[in-house]
C-alpha cells in the first residue's frame, strides 16, 4: 500500500472532497495532516507522495519530483495567509512576531516581505494567537489556513495583511504555497501507481471546479463561515501549477536564498 498525504485545511476541499466521494485510488492510503506534518512524513519516507509546502520542496528538491499541474497558489489575495499586527506593517522593525508552527512556506514568505522587500529585522518566535492576544509586547502574529479564516472575521482591532497580496504587488508573480511532491525512490519503483494517483487527482479537481458551491456548502461549517463567503474564498485559491506559477516559485526560492542559506535551484523536475 502506497501512502499520499494531503493538507486537511479547507483550501484543499475542491480536490479532496471529490476524492473522498470517489472512494480514492486502489492501492493508495490517504494521510491527512498540517503542512509541517506532511513535510516531515515525506522527508522521512513515511509518505510516497504528498501536498507539502513549497519551502520544504525547495530544501530537498533533489529528492523529489512534482506533479506538473497541481499546487496551492494565488494570483492576488489568498485570504488565509494573514499577518495580524498591533502596528502598521512598516513599523515592525525590531519588534517581536509570533509565527504559526504549521507552515514553513508562509513563515519564509513573511521573512522575504519584511526583510528583503522592506529591510526590517524583527524578532521571531513560534507562538499561538491566544498568547499573542494576551501579551501586548508581541507586535504581530502570522496565521494560516483555517485559523486565519476564523481570525479574519473576528473584531480584533488589529491591522491585517494578506501576504500573497503583498507578494504579487512586489513581484508581479503568483505565489505558490504548496506543491504535490513525489519521492524519486517511490517514483522509480511505482511509476504506474503514481500516474494513477496523479490522473485521479486531476479528475477530482475538474469535478471540484464544476461543483464549487456544493462543496462550499459541505465544508463552510468547519470555520464556520457562510456558504457564499466560502465559495468566494475557494474561487481565490488556485490549484494549477502553470508556467507563470513556476516562475513565481523560482523567484521565491531565489529571494529566500538572499536572506538565509538555501539550496540553489535551477529547474523544477516533474513526473
Amino acid at each position: 500500500m502506497l501512502r499520499a498525504g494531503i493538507v486537511n485545511f479547507i483550501n484543499t476541499a475542491p480536490v479532496f472532497e471529490p476524492f473522498k466521494a470517489s472512494g480514492g485510488v486502489a492501492g493508495w492510503e490517504i494521510v491527512e495532516g498540517s503542512p509541517s506534518e506532511l513535510n516531515s512524513l515525506l522527508r522521512k519516507g513515511n509518505l510516497d507522495a504528498g501536498l507539502i509546502s513549497s519551502f520544504a520542496y525547495g530544501l530537498r528538491h533533489n529528492d523529489y519530483l512534482l506533479f506538473p499541474d497541481l499546487c496551492i497558489s494565488a494570483t492576488g489575495p489568498v485570504g488565509s495567509v494573514l499577518l495580524f499586527s498591533r502596528t502598521p506593517i512598516n513599523k515592525l522593525d525590531g519588534k517581536k512576531i509570533y509565527l504559526t508552527c504549521q507552515s514553513a512556506t508562509s513563515i519564509n514568505l513573511l521573512h522575504v516581505i519584511l526583510e528583503h522587500f522592506s529591510g526590517m529585522r524583527p524578532e521571531y518566535e513560534t507562538g499561538n494567537f491566544d498568547s499573542f492576544d494576551a501579551d501586548a509586547n508581541i507586535s504581530a502574529y502570522l496565521a494560516i489556513g483555517d485559523e486565519a479564516l476564523r481570525l479574519r472575521d473576528m473584531e480584533t482591532g488589529l491591522h491585517m495583511y494578506d501576504l500573497a497580496e503583498i507578494w504579487i504587488r512586489e513581484t508581479g508573480l503568483p505565489f505558490v504555497f504548496a506543491v504535490w511532491a513525489v519521492r524519486k525512490k517511490s517514483w522509480e519503483k511505482n511509476m504506474e501507481m503514481i500516474r494513477r494517483l496523479h490522473a485521479h487527482l486531476n479528475l477530482c479537481l475538474q469535478k471540484g471546479r464544476n461543483n464549487l458551491e456544493e462543496i462550499s456548502a459541505s465544508v463552510a461549517g468547519r470555520i464556520p463561515m457562510s456558504v457564499s463567503d466560502c465559495t468566494a474564498y475557494l474561487r481565490g485559491i488556485e490549484l494549477d501549477l502553470s508556467p507563470e506559477k513556476e516562475k513565481g516559485l523560482m523567484e521565491f526560492f531565489r529571494l529566500v536564498g538572499k536572506i538565509r542559506h538555501f539550496p540553489e535551484i535551477t529547474e523544477i523536475l516533474k513526473v
